[in-house]
């Protein structure tokens, strides 16, 4: 089971930023301390499933030779695009925005980078397995997994974050980074 994904697309018809991802202070710390720890200065290929406006995504494309995001509400993947535009033919990475939503729109291929960022909690914990088994999956041998959530309470929110990383540890082991902050929990692992 997960939330109703209608919900997503009504929180970005009503606001261009409903979490403040971009302008946020503890949002942009966040995202410093994720990027600060990837084990790999570059990666061939990035999947970012719940990508947003894109925010962390562009940050992706510094460290990434292509980067497939996948977003379920289409105007937040039109935002990512837009945001991503100015990026993209100018760096060294080229970057997708999908809109879908997990596990239906799963990409093809393996990527050595997956960023599994604010979205675990969306599933109740049968299915977030499903969604951990399928993660393994689409890593290759050696790649790493990047899980950062919340520790804050939602309603819309089926499991805590603590609980999203008992599940992830659960699938994957020990990881290779971890960090618990105040207000959110990160977790790398290898594949």
């Amino acid at each position: 089971m997960r939330v109703d994904l209608a919900a997503f697309e009504d929180r970005y018809a009503r606001s261009e930023d409903p979490w403040h991802f971009a302008d946020d202070h503890a949002e942009q710390r966040k995202y410093a301390i994720t990027m600060a720890s990837l084990p790999w200065r570059w990666y061939r290929r990035c999947f970012e499933p719940g990508c947003s406006i894109g925010v962390l995504t562009e940050r992706l494309t510094e460290v990434a030779e292509e980067v497939i995001a996948l977003e379920v509400s289409p105007t937040a993947a039109a935002r990512a695009r837009a945001r991503l535009s100015t990026r993209v033919g100018v760096e060294r990475c080229r970057a997708e925005v999908r809109t879908g939503a997990l596990p239906e729109a799963w990409p093809e291929g393996v990527f050595d980078l997956v960023v599994f960022s604010e979205l675990g909690y969306y599933w109740d914990a049968p299915a977030l397995a499903d969604v951990a088994r399928r993660l393994r999956d689409s890593c290759e041998p050696g790649a790493h997994l990047v899980a950062v959530h919340w520790l804050g309470v939602s309603s819309d929110h089926l499991l805590s974050g603590r609980e999203v990383h008992e599940i992830l540890g659960h699938a994957f082991g020990a990881p290779l980074v971890h960090h618990d902050d105040t207000s959110f929990v990160l977790d790398v692992w290898s594949m």
